[in-house]
């Protein structure tokens, strides 16, 4: 059965690590009555939070995969994705906000705006998703809800608006004060399911009178007939709410929501404020790029009517076949229809339609326009698109950042290798920044990844999930080896080895290259080269900078002109302009002044001030330099940016020196020029691999 398309919502829980998404979500499935009782993260009952439905969730209290759910308020049908908090699963967000038409960004009411934060609303921006935020916690020592407001329009360059004034705080907290209603909200029974409403308590009238002046004025912004209403003094909640519900769905005004969801309040007024100002499926314009018109852009209904366009956006592998989540953009699918993967243009029945909550699901036969579903069976890949046969597009796809972490793994035993390689498989499958290969030379496997904590519960999950007992190498930073200076090539490839030989001859100059990691110029004169050769030679510079000579990593921001160059009539061929490609940029690649390059990280530190020198210290030792510190009152945060492979175990480090009571956070930033004497080091330890491999 189809659903109302305005009473449909798609909405995800961001914020930074241990804000309370997990505990939020959870206290929105006791409230919508998907669960008849609430469960903590880190529950004494052993059970933890329905969301986070893996063991290793559980145990280590934080989300790594992103779930879905779907639930029911006020008539209004809401899918919620509930996304991890660490930038090591960051991909996880992405992939979550590419296919979300609203969000709820949750901020700690002590933390404030934090490192993840400013990445979460970056990532928010990317997709153009519509927020409201919920400053939760504000019923812990130190909370300043009002302090928080101001940072999300200091640091993120949100207009917001305050929707609700705390009544008490920290452990005075009691309820809401509703600024549209003006009413006061207290949530009563044992797990703060009972509204209680009632008028504003004396002590607070007058601010609340001046908080409510200030969000007419921000509403009124958006709506000429809230305006008009308010000079003749008959605005209605009606008027408001349309007013907000028009700011936050341009992404121009942000409604700030408060609450402890720990404690059970201000959970229901926030599923209010998700279903009267989020956008529906309708009210996000969504578009596909035809595969048969190139770069023509075909602008998608959500009609249950229309033909099928959907993306496919995260993948499961599990033991009954692939799982395969989509959102359905236009049209509707059925048990049993037809659809066409646009990508490998294969078709593929619908066996089984079904809806996730977390890991597990319900069995449906149709789905409209705006659902997010999964489908069992089909073998994808994540970011494919699915349309209805005959109809050729694709919608654009996740942005996948690269891995900045490798690490070597080796199987205990032949057992464990075939264990090891079924979840290796799986695993990139299911995480595009997660990747695999086999080293050339030393022939150990290597995995790749956004971290420490990312790698290593790969690994953890090899073994429980797999009983693949592996051994790890040594994490290893994925250095770039780059050109400093431009330098011109005249190579030429000549073989002769009885019958036809081979002949290229390559002219031209390689040149840093600071907007990408590659580009070929091609500026050669017809007749030169014929044209059917240009491409091998291209194909050639590419082969050559998958591994510069300085320490073997690929070589960075390399432009290739090729301006002249000689063939001969029987001896050239593309093999032979190949070779001639990679033999000129090799010739030339030293005179170019090669430097190593480093993944440098931006890290935050947060602590009680007490610990700031000591962090400032740990920093500096670890070749960081400090872009920032904040004291506020007896809680510092240093911003620093820190090389990739100066943070391994560091960890271990900030909790010794300051008692367990401080945390980071870091993501990568960019690629910086490895120091004079590190460089030395690695090239030093490159030229030992190479000995070592050559004597054995």
């Amino acid at each position: 059965m189809s659903t109302d398309i305005a009473k449909m919502r798609n909405i995800g829980i961001s914020a930074h690590i241990d804000s309370g998404k997990t505990t939020l979500t959870e206290r929105i499935l006791f409230y919508c009555k998907k669960i008849h009782r609430i469960h903590e993260v880190k529950g004494k009952d052993g059970i933890g939070a329905t969301m986070d439905h893996m063991d290793l969730e559980r145990e280590r209290g934080i989300t790594i995969t992103s779930a879905a759910t779907y639930v029911e308020w006020d008539g209004c049908s809401i899918n919620i994705i509930d996304t991890p908090g660490h930038v090591d699963f960051t991909i996880e967000v992405e992939r979550s906000l590419r296919v979300l038409d609203g969000a709820v960004l949750v901020l700690c009411a002590v933390g404030g705006v934090q490192s993840q934060t400013i990445t979460v609303d970056r990532q928010l921006k990317r997709y153009n998703v519509p927020r409201i935020a919920f400053i939760n916690k504000c019923d812990r020592i130190g909370a300043n809800p009002l302090k928080v407001r101001d940072q999300l329009e200091e640091k993120l360059r949100h207009n917001t608006v305050l929707m609700q004034l705390p009544i008490g705080l920290e452990d005075k907290l009691l309820g809401v004060v509703d600024l549209v209603r003006m009413k006061a909200i207290y949530f009563d029974g044992r797990d703060g399911e009972i509204l209680r409403i009632e008028d504003i308590p004396a002590d607070l009238a007058d601010e609340a009178r001046a908080r409510r002046k200030e969000l007419l004025d921000a509403a009124s912004m958006f709506s000429d007939e809230l305006t008009e209403a308010l000079l003749e003094d008959r605005a209605t909640e009606d008027l408001i709410h349309a007013a907000v519900r028009k700011g936050t769905i341009s992404r121009k005004l942000t409604p700030v929501f408060l609450g402890s969801a720990y404690k059970n309040k201000g959970v229901q007024p926030l599923l209010d404020g998700v279903v009267r100002y989020l956008p529906n499926p309708a009210d996000v314009e969504n578009t596909a790029l035809s595969l048969e018109t190139e770069g023509e852009v075909v602008k998608l209904t959500a009609d249950d009517d229309a033909p099928v366009v959907a993306l496919a956006f995260k993948l499961e592998d599990g033991p009954y076949g692939q799982l395969t989540y989509i959102r359905i953009y236009q049209g509707s699918l059925k048990k049993g229809d037809e659809i066409t993967n646009t990508r490998s243009r294969q078709k593929v029945k619908v066996g089984r339609l079904v809806r996730m909550h977390a890991d597990s699901m319900e069995d449906i036969v149709f789905a409209g326009a705006g659902d997010i579903v999964a489908l069992f069976g089909i073998d994808c890949a994540s970011g494919d698109t699915f349309a209805a046969p005959g109809l050729a597009v694709a919608m654009t796809s996740i942005y996948v950042p690269e891995p900045v972490i490798s690490l070597a793994i080796k199987p205990v035993d032949n057992k464990a290798l075939d264990k090891m390689v079924k979840a290796l498989n799986r695993f990139t499958k299911e995480d595009p920044t997660f990747r695999t290969f086999v080293d050339p030379e030393s022939h150990e496997t290597i995995i790749q990844g956004m971290g420490e904590l990312h790698l290593e519960v790969y690994v953890e999950r090899m073994k429980r999930e797999y009983s693949a007992e592996v051994e790890t190498g040594k994490p290893q930073v994925a250095y770039r080896e780059a050109i400093s200076q431009a330098v011109e090539f005249d190579y030429t490839h000549k073989k002769q080895t009885g019958g036809a030989g081979q002949y290229g001859r390559v002219i031209g100059s390689i040149e840093p290259f600071a907007e990408g990691v590659y580009e070929f110029v091609n500026e050669v004169r017809q007749g030169r080269i014929p044209r059917e050769f240009i491409p091998a030679c291209d194909k050639g510079f590419q082969a050559a900078v998958k591994k510069g000579e300085l320490i073997g990593f690929p070589i960075t921001g390399v432009r290739v002109r090729l301006t002249d160059g000689a063939y001969h009539e029987v001896d050239s061929s593309d093999h032979a302009f190949q070779a001639a490609a990679i033999g000129a940029f090799r010739s030339v690649y030293r005179k170019a002044k090669p430097q190593i390059l480093e993944p440098i990280m931006r890290v935050s530190v947060e602590g009680p001030s007490e610990f700031a020198g000591a962090i400032f210290g740990s920093i500096n030792q670890r070749r960081g330099i400090i872009v920032s510190s904040v004291e506020d009152g007896n809680f510092s945060r240093v911003d620093a940016e820190v090389p990739l492979s100066e943070m391994f175990g560091y960890s271990n480090v900030l909790r010794s020196l300051t008692q367990g009571k401080a945390e980071f956070t870091m993501e990568f930033l960019k690629y910086g020029r490895v120091p004079g004497a590190v460089a030395e080091a690695l090239i030093a330890a490159h030229q030992g691999r190479n000995r070592d491999s050559g004597a054995k």
